[in-house]
């Protein structure tokens, strides 16, 4: 395991209780020498000291974020959607590499003006609607894109634990993957910003190394804007 760097700080967004999906995020990030900060619901935190962001999976995002009515029975933190909108906002203006995982990568596109399905599951046709830990889904990756790289491959097998997806596409966002229903798996950003969202949960899928290598490619694009951020700043470095 590398050793943390004290000047590389992510922060990652979750409920007000850590669960074992936000441990694993944050061990995977760890694991190429970032440093993390867990960051509940309501958090004043201060996005410029940190340095990239990630927006784990949870409830779904309220509705009225994308100007629909709830068609779901479901639990939602309109605390965390304040808290989780604010930090984006805040990261986009700052420029910081940012990775959306389920959840986030809903809240990525409908801040961009995007809108989800609220309920694939009857919209299924090639695929069975059940919760899957285990990379048993197909994934059909676009060649020349950020997650295509990182994958390195057409195809990868991913888990499913969701039952929205991306309806409508926000703006400055490309469809990166998709899953054999062609509901949304993967996006990112057209404007050449580090900025990733996608479907699965790659933190459940560390000892797979290209699901490995999602962290480990954000956490270099961390690193790399810190750096090319020091070395323009004028004076000596405190």
């Amino acid at each position: 395991m590398a050793e943390a760097e004290p000047g590389l700080t992510i922060g990652v967004s979750g409920p007000s209780r850590q669960r074992l999906t936000h441990r694993l995020i944050r061990f995977g990030l760890h694991l190429y020498g970032a440093r993390t900060l867990f960051i509940r619901p309501g958090s004043n935190v201060d996005v410029s000291m940190l340095d990239g962001l990630v927006l784990s999976g949870g409830t779904h995002v309220h509705p009225s974020r994308y100007g629909q009515e709830p068609q779901v029975r479901a639990h939602y933190d309109r605390i965390r959607d304040e808290t989780d909108w604010r930090l984006l906002t805040e990261a986009q203006d700052l420029h910081l590499p940012v990775l959306g995982i389920c959840r986030g990568a809903q809240l990525i596109n409908i801040f961009r003006g995007g809108s989800l399905c609220q309920d694939i599951t009857p919209l299924r046709v090639n695929t069975r609607h059940r919760p899957l830990l285990l990379p048993l889904q197909t994934v059909r990756l676009v060649h020349d894109s950020l997650v295509g790289n990182i994958m390195q491959g057409p195809t990868i097998g991913a888990n499913r634990i969701h039952s929205q997806s991306i309806k409508r596409l926000g703006r400055g966002l490309r469809v990166v993957a998709l899953d054999n229903d062609y509901f949304v798996q993967a996006i990112e950003s057209e404007e050449g910003h580090w900025l990733l969202g996608i479907q699965w949960h790659p933190e459940y899928l560390l000892y797979h190394p290209p699901h490995r290598r999602i962290f480990k490619n954000f956490v270099a694009a961390v690193r790399a804007r810190k750096l090319h951020r020091l070395g323009h700043i004028e004076g000596p470095v405190l």
